[in-house]
């Protein structure tokens, strides 16, 4: 059996404390309680589920895999923790071949963490890795080239310096990720 990344169970239970907290106090995401139908078709209105075309009735054309995401324009974030939040779902819709929405499962295949630097304007300046996972390192490319598919980001000219967040990539077994920010448990 190969060796697993795990997180420490304190910073597990941190990073979930500070999800929960900022998605209670922002009000801004509500998980869909019923999956879409048309869960290959790109996301058109900001904070959408993932696979769905923010058209009531419309019906999608199959999406080939690997296409490119025409994503809406980002909105400009009022904090740092909305700029995260909006970041992460950006990254869910940019890359619905690449991701997960479930609950991670208890044992994840890598674990890599990325510093994502921004430009004023929310376009990626620079990425650092701060994590290397231990097996399987193509995760971290996969998750770079994920970051510049959701980019840009919105204006963070507003925020105060530095413009970056960090950001945990959770990998499955299959290779799909879910960014941390958006993972409630």
């Amino acid at each position: 059996m190969p060796c697993v990344d795990t997180l420490t169970p304190w910073l597990r239970g941190l990073a979930a404390s500070a999800v929960c907290l900022m998605l209670a106090s922002c009000g801004l995401f509500a998980p869909s309680s019923s999956p879409s139908p048309d869960a290959g078709a790109t996301t058109s209105k900001p904070g959408a589920p993932v696979g769905s075309t923010g058209q009531s009735g419309a019906s999608a054309a199959p999406r080939k895999p690997g296409a490119v995401v025409k994503l809406p324009a980002p909105q400009s974030p009022r904090s740092w923790a909305d700029a995260r939040l909006q970041a992460a779902r950006r990254l869910m819709a940019a890359n619905p071949d690449q991701v997960y929405a479930s609950i991670p499962p208890d044992i994840l295949l890598a674990i890599p963490v990325l510093s994502i630097e921004l430009n004023a304007d929310g376009s990626v300046r620079h990425i650092t890795v701060l994590r290397y996972p231990s097996q399987a390192r193509d995760t971290v490319d996969m998750a770079m080239q994920a970051i510049y598919r959701a980019a840009p980001f919105g204006d963070v000219s507003r925020l105060p310096k530095p413009w970056k967040f960090n950001e945990t990539f959770l990998f499955n077994d299959d290779r799909r990720f879910k960014p941390m920010t958006l993972d409630q448990r």
